[in-house]
């Protein structure tokens, strides 16, 4: 290809939207160019790429056995609400773009297909005798982010390879998500990105357990938490680690009973309660209002004690919530802090926030007009190990010190509430602390067990001639996504430095000076021969300055650059190598061999074994 008609613009200056280098630099480079808000033109250079991600995702899942299908984007929401997701997807996240078609039927364009490929296998799939089965689909995918940002990272369309698995029991489901995990591991590694497996939360997909696949960067949304054996790591919604020891309360502090009260004025935090008293943040109970709200209407008021110096992970608290409350109620749609503002509304003046306690009765919601008039009550397993604590008397200005579980009130549900955080002991070995990085999200695995045939009644006869749900697996990798994971890992000052694997062009030969018919031949007679010998090549043949096409070189990353200069007359040509600058000159007759001798490496990936 030449560059003269690559139809190629690109930018000297970071555009004002773009926050993060792999944003700055593909719509600087000319990959990808913006339509509107979260959705983003892939063009020629950048769609160059996202075939050569496919390929590679379709030569490792077709080496597992898994088969490729194409599946609607447009689903029945009947599907979705048999499922019983129809509503956490368009009420509650509301992620999915829902529609209705000119009968009044409702659809929505898929953000995932879970419903769709159970829907089909529960009539495909009868009999064990067809088991196991893994289907696989790499398509555009629709979510309506409230905040789209990053450019691919977070748009609200995106390239996606979804595949589900089938099968007659869990052994042979476990035996598959093996299988899976070690094709993503070499699907990332022969793209030339550095990834980690971390255990994580199932979220809205649900399962029994998940991973997922983190591309190490600064600029990743996700915090990870690992230890520096490698014997664990985590998605810090997922993580779990040992607490810091409490402080005991000082032997002159009357303890075991329902607790003495302590003047606190204007002490409405831990940090001041803290600073006035000497109170450490381990000794004291801290207690978190907040309001669910569930798919049948229910808005149940929630009650959480943790110890002072931790902080709640709202996901393992949206979890708790939704396996006590969802049998009942339904979806989760909604969880968060209940503030003074929104108690008024309710008709509630009188809950005493800032020195709440877990004492705190259910009458204070006798008068809730909308809210359930008694709380959820849950705590964190640091709050409940305490003997003696600190807490709200539920009085303004004060406190009370010395108070047990028991005496107090009866202690809630012990539960894993608390954010593990960087610097926490490990559980697998108390010697070792979580250290902390960034990751981009670029793959996800999870065992579905029988959630979602049991819910749309996809059953089989097994050997035994008895009727019994799919056991299921679902693996996801973010194509697009993991375009732009590859240039946040690997660029320069310069542009970006693809990994050969993956690049648009594994060459550009660079003519200095196109008005020079000595350069001009020599490099068309290059172009020729690496086309010829099969190399993927990009031709700069502008009639641009040298120092224009240099820099567009480095910013586009193409892995190697081939300048024909000054020395063509002599039969000299200079070899770049985009990834760390190094130069060489060389005969024209050794340019060829060295060329394919090094790309035949590369192209196995940069981090393949």
């Amino acid at each position: 290809m030449r560059v003269s008609r690559l139809m190629l613009v690109t930018l000297r200056d970071d555009p004002a939207e773009a926050e993060i280098p792999s944003h700055k630099l593909l719509l600087r480079a000319g990959y990808i160019r913006r339509v509107g808000s979260g959705i983003y033109a892939y063009l020629p250079l950048l769609w160059r790429v996202l075939q050569k991600i496919s390929a590679v995702v379709r030569e490792e899942l077709n080496a597992t056995g898994a088969l490729e299908t194409l599946l609607p984007q447009l689903q029945p929401a009947e599907l979705w609400q048999r499922s019983g997701r129809w509503a956490g997807y368009t009420d509650g996240e509301g992620i999915m773009f829902h529609l209705e078609d000119r009968q009044g039927r409702e659809l929505g364009l898929g953000p995932t297909h879970e419903e769709v490929i159970t829907a089909l296998a529960g009539d495909l799939l009868r009999s064990y005798r067809q088991l196991p089965v893994n289907l696989y689909q790499i398509q555009t995918k629709f979510r309506d982010e409230i905040r789209p940002r990053f450019g691919l990272m977070r748009g609200r369309e995106f390239i996606m390879k979804d595949a589900y698995s089938f099968h007659a029991d869990e052994a042979c489901l476990k035996v598959t998500y093996g299988a899976m995990d070690q094709a993503y591991r070499r699907i990332f590694s022969r793209c030339g990105l550095r990834a980690v497996a971390v255990e994580a939360d199932s979220g809205a997909i649900g399962g029994s357990a998940s991973q997922e696949f983190m591309v190490t960067a600064d600029a990743g949304e996700d915090l990870i938490l690992a230890s520096a054996d490698g014997s664990y790591a985590a998605n810090q919604e997922r993580a779990v680690s040992l607490a810091p020891e409490a402080v005991a309360l000082p032997g002159g502090v009357r303890q075991g009973g329902a607790g003495e009260p302590l003047a606190t004025p204007g002490a409405t935090s831990i940090e001041q309660l803290s600073a006035a008293h000497g109170i450490d943040p381990t000794q004291v109970v801290k207690v978190l209002l907040l309001l669910a709200r569930f798919e049948d209407g229910c808005q149940q008021p929630l009650l959480v004690s943790l110890r002072g110096d931790q902080q709640l992970n709202e996901v393992k608290l949206a979890n708790a919530v939704s396996g006590r409350c969802g049998a009942e109620h339904g979806t989760l749609l909604e969880l968060g802090p209940l503030t003074p503002e929104a108690a008024a509304r309710e008709g509630l003046t009188d809950l005493p926030f800032g020195t709440l306690g877990p004492q705190l009765a259910d009458d204070v919601l006798a008068a809730a007009r909308s809210w359930r008039p008694r709380f959820l009550r849950l705590a964190d397993a640091t709050a409940t190990a305490l003997e003696a604590f600190v807490c709200g008397a539920n009085t303004r200005d004060q406190h009370l010190t010395g108070a047990s579980w028991g005496a107090l009130c009866p202690a809630p549900d012990s539960l894993d509430l608390r954010a593990a955080q960087p610097g926490d002991r490990c559980q697998h070995d108390p010697a070792q602390v979580l250290e902390a990085s960034r990751g981009i999200e670029v793959g996800h695995i999870f065992q579905l067990g029988r959630k979602y045939s049991a819910a749309l009644e996809a059953t089989f006869t097994t050997e035994a001639g008895q009727e019994e749900p799919l056991w299921m697996g679902c693996y996801g990798i973010g194509v697009s996504r993991l375009a732009q994971a590859a240039v946040e890992q690997h660029h320069d000052a310069n542009g970006i430095c693809w990994p050969t694997a993956i690049a648009p062009y594994e060459v550009i030969v660079v003519v200095a000076n196109a008005a020079e018919p000595a350069q001009l031949a020599l490099a068309e007679q290059l172009y020729g021969e690496l086309q010829a010998a099969g190399v993927d090549v990009l031709f700069d043949d502008r009639s641009e300055r040298a120092g224009v096409k240099f820099k567009d070189a480095d910013l586009l990353g193409i892995p190697w650059r081939v300048v024909v200069g000054r020395g063509a007359a002599d039969g000299q040509v200079e070899l770049v190598q985009r990834a760390g600058g190094a130069r060489r000159d060389l005969a024209v007759a050794d340019l060829q061999p060295l060329l394919l001798e090094q790309l035949a490496v590369e192209r196995r990936g940069l981090l393949a074994a």
